[in-house]
């Protein structure tokens, strides 16, 4: 079979969004997207379905872009299987090049990327031609632009995270939804037109094992990744590291330490590390770690109980990590449960769903005690958390 004859009821069948782009809630991330440039690709970065595919046809609708122009492929079809590799994408281009006048650009939608051996050095060649094509490509794992790849694309690609839905967005799909809600029913767009969201959600929580952690560090079976990760998902808010993990899964610290961080990649967790303006004493401090979605916790944790409290400040940590890329916790004889940089200054935040307790205040004024230039400290509960989505959307 040729590529050509391969690529043509591929591209068809994915390239529906342009006949008819599907109703879909309109994602806030769309308003710090970038215009699209021929020589920069834009690398949408997320946990698995949380959106990408359906964000790319916003961005078609959103941007306005010829819909003869634009060509849709997922690399996670099964029948690419066989030829995923430079090959197939230039297949692509070709097909494209045989579709759209001369004169016309052409935007291509490459879904799951990661999926297709040395796309980097072959994107890196197109993005330096910058002629007519545009690229915009999703992966499910943060690997995907991490070290190497990070490299061969330097100045040559603007990222973007896309998370589950915000309280925000979960608004718009529930307009009589209340926060409490929302942290029972989490954020992943399918899981809300479901009754029984708790075992699709565990299907996610699989997939993603095998599909976005597993082949990552080569593990022989996903039992002891799916343990590592129930743990920390267990221990949300909490000061955990390798060697306490140790106690609770049977693996050694440089394994735990190595699936902790393939977990990461594969945006199944995030880390809230030690604040201080010290690198070499914040690696030695513990990290904090945060599900990336309270009801994909939920649904794999033998706990029936809905951990308000942890839920709440997960919701929270997740609102300020989608404005400020870094969030950290801090800790004295008391707590600060997020620290942000705002510029150079630290702002201290204080979380509690039922009301702050003199603990949470104490430990505040030890916070700015120790950093006299701190900015002014915020305290969020329920009743103030939709100022803070607000303030941070």
């Amino acid at each position: 079979m040729t590529y050509q004859s391969l690529l043509l009821p591929v591209i068809e069948d994915w390239s529906f969004f342009k006949k008819e782009p599907p109703q879909s809630i309109e994602r806030n991330v769309l308003k710090s997207l970038p215009e699209l440039q021929p020589d920069l690709a834009t690398v949408i970065q997320g946990v698995r379905r949380c959106g990408k595919s359906t964000l790319l046809a916003q961005i078609m609708t959103k941007r306005e872009l010829p819909r003869d122009c634009c060509f849709f492929v997922n690399f996670e079809d099964p029948r690419l299987s066989d030829s995923l590799d430079p090959n197939l994408l230039d297949a692509i281009v070709s097909f494209a090049d045989a579709q759209v006048g001369d004169n016309e650009p052409r935007f291509f939608f490459l879904d799951e990327i990661q999926a297709v051996k040395d796309w980097e050095k072959w994107l890196r060649v197109k993005l330096d031609k910058a002629g007519k094509n545009h690229f915009v490509i999703t992966g499910s794992n943060a690997a995907l632009l991490s070290g190497e790849l990070g490299t061969v694309l330097t100045g040559r690609h603007l990222p973007l995270e896309l998370f589950p839905f915000d309280f925000s967005e979960y608004l718009n799909v529930k307009p009589e939804g209340s926060l409490e809600a929302f942290l029972s029913d989490g954020g992943f767009p399918r899981a809300q037109t479901l009754e029984n969201a708790p075992q699709l959600l565990r299907q996610y929580f699989t997939d993603i094992i095998e599909r976005d952690v597993r082949r990552h560090v080569a593990a022989r079976s996903s039992t002891l990744l799916a343990q590592v990760a129930r743990a920390v998902f267990d221990s949300t808010g909490s000061e955990l590291s390798a060697r306490k993990l140790v106690k609770r899964v049977d693996a050694s610290v440089d394994t735990i330490m190595t699936y902790l961080d393939a977990l990461t990649k594969a945006y199944m967790i995030l880390p809230c590390p030690y604040f201080t303006f010290s690198e070499r004493k914040r690696l030695v401090r513990n990290t904090k770690w945060y599900p990336i979605d309270c009801a994909l916790r939920a649904s794999v944790l033998t706990s029936g109980s809905l951990d308000l409290g942890k839920n709440f400040e997960t919701a929270v940590f997740h609102t300020l990590r989608r404005e400020h890329r870094e969030v950290f916790y801090w800790r004295g004889e008391g707590e600060v449960d997020f620290v942000v940089l705002e510029g150079s200054r630290p702002r201290p935040i204080q979380v509690s769903w039922d009301g702050l307790k003199n603990r949470h205040k104490k430990a505040m004024a030890e916070f700015i005690d120790t950093f006299p230039n701190a900015l002014e400290p915020l305290f969020v509960t329920k009743e103030n958390f939709t100022n803070l989505v607000s303030v941070s959307g």
